[in-house]
């Protein structure tokens, strides 16, 4: 199918043989190859996947620069006026990347932590003007070409159909493509100081044991002294890199399915993600949050499965820890949203993944109508989940207990679309992959009754579908 609609991007049906998977092995060796990815695929949450390379623009800002780059953000659908196309999958071109956990300073005074080795962008968006996509309940896909940045429709349409046909010419065959370079190489030397996991060859952590144990009793000690209600702590795992990033993300999703999953190569370097937690969606201005609280491991064994996701479901703690964030997110959303607009659609559902069980919760509104993308960001970014409560002073403390930059890791992963829509995720049960290593960090909420041995013990539960795929097993 195609089409010549005034404003209406080019629409090409592609052949049920290239799916995601296809595709994405054959964009290899594409600057920017991108791939938004329900590889946890069901009709709620995981329905569509979408792939890019070689964007028309790429965005990509330090601390000097954000200013500038969030304007551009926040532009795009006004300088760019498309027509979505009805029926099919909801990207259908505009800016996609990431937002560094880090980019908080932007919004908020919050002090830097001791070590930042790897010196990533805060915010990394490629502006992609063909997107692949894939809709996993019909089995169909889609190549959609905007012809961005031409306005004129003559000339759109012309360079809409000449991306589409580069684009089908990427995929189109199956080619021998040399592993990027990982670049600059960084020594282990010039690491923060690292601590070795015995249990798992390789791999190391930016806390020895007993340094964690204690910085959850300081975060407990300053809850009891009526400093937050609720922090996010972590423990950044590290080891040299294996394999290329792209293979490591096939085993990811392979052994770690989830429905806001992703692989990201943005130059200097890659992000893998199998992450279970969308932070926003944005749809017609209604906005959606589903923040993660309360987490069990799963055995395989169906009926200790059951009883630990009984017993989750049952826990004050946990409870009590999700209702927190859940009142964060409330009030982070009133403020972009119309009155009386926001509401909770559910509250501490169970759900359940490939290594653990999660309470979720659901968070709705009605953005007000002059609010655009660097709004909805200073309102209420980085996600409350993976910073606590109250959100200033909890990232106070974790930058003061944690040793090293979060960089991706919680930030948002997702997309702007030129239609103004929005779906970014969480980046937990994340990798990222730079100078040679992958750092993979991974934590949890303390609360006035948490027990430091035990919420050590859940940031190894979270990290077994990374461990499992790092070290191949």
């Amino acid at each position: 199918m195609s089409n010549v609609k005034s404003n209406a991007p080019y629409v090409v049906r592609i052949e049920e043989t290239l799916t995601p998977e296809v595709v994405f092995e054959r964009l290899a060796g594409q600057e920017h190859r991108f791939w938004l990815d329900s590889a946890r695929a069901d009709d709620t949450l995981g329905r569509y996947s979408f792939l890019m390379a070689d964007p028309s623009e790429v965005i990509q800002a330090g601390p000097l620069q954000v200013d500038e780059a969030l304007n551009k953000l926040a532009r795009l659908q006004h300088d760019f006026k498309l027509l979505t196309m009805e029926g099919l999958p909801p990207f259908q071109g505009g800016a996609a990347g990431y937002f560094s956990y880090d980019l908080n300073r932007h919004f908020e005074v919050v002090p830097e932590t001791n070590f930042n080795e790897f010196h990533l962008p805060l915010l990394s968006f490629g502006i992609y003007d063909v997107v692949f996509s894939w809709d996993h309940a019909r089995r169909e896909g889609w190549l959609v070409s905007t012809g961005y940045p031409e306005r004129d429709d003559t000339r759109r349409l012309v360079r809409a159909k000449q991306r589409a046909e580069h684009f089908l010419t990427m995929i189109g065959c199956e080619k021998d493509v040399c592993p990027p370079s990982p670049g600059r190489v960084i020594p282990a030397e010039e690491l923060a100081p690292c601590f070795a996991c015995p249990e798992f060859p390789g791999v190391m952590s930016n806390f020895p044991k007993d340094d964690y144990l204690e910085a959850v009793q300081r975060s407990v000690d300053y809850i009891h002294a009526g400093d937050i209600f609720q922090v996010n702590l972590s423990q950044r795992l590290i080891m040299q890199a294996r394999s290329s990033s792209a293979d490591l993300y096939l085993k990811l999703r392979e052994k770690n399915p989830a429905p806001f999953a992703g692989f990201y190569d943005f130059g200097m370097g890659q992000i893998v993600s199998a992450s279970p937690e969308r932070f926003i969606q944005v749809r017609d201005r209604q906005i959606e949050s589903r923040p993660i609280k309360g987490t069990r491991r799963r055995s395989g064994r169906p009926a200790l499965d059951m009883y630990w996701g009984d017993e989750l479901v049952r826990s004050e703690k946990d409870r009590a820890e999700n209702v927190m964030i859940v009142d964060l997110l409330r009030n982070d959303l009133a403020r972009i949203c119309e009155d009386d607009s926001v509401e909770v659609t559910s509250l501490c559902g169970l759900e359940t993944y490939q290594t653990v069980q999660h309470l979720v919760s659901i968070i709705v509104g009605r953005l007000r109508e002059e609010i655009d993308v660097r709004d909805i960001l200073q309102a209420i970014f980085p996600g409350g989940s993976i910073t606590g409560a109250p959100k200033i002073r909890a990232m106070e403390i974790i930058s003061e207990l944690e040793p090293t930059a979060r960089g991706p890791y919680c930030g948002s992963l997702g997309y702007i679309g030129f239609d103004g829509s929005i779906d970014w995720n969480i980046l937990i049960r994340t990798i990222v992959a730079s100078g040679g290593w992958w750092q993979f960090p991974v934590g949890g909420g303390i609360v006035a009754d948490s027990d430091p041995l035990r919420e050590y013990e859940e940031t190894w539960h979270k990290a077994l579908g990374l461990l499992h795929a790092v070290l191949d097993e």
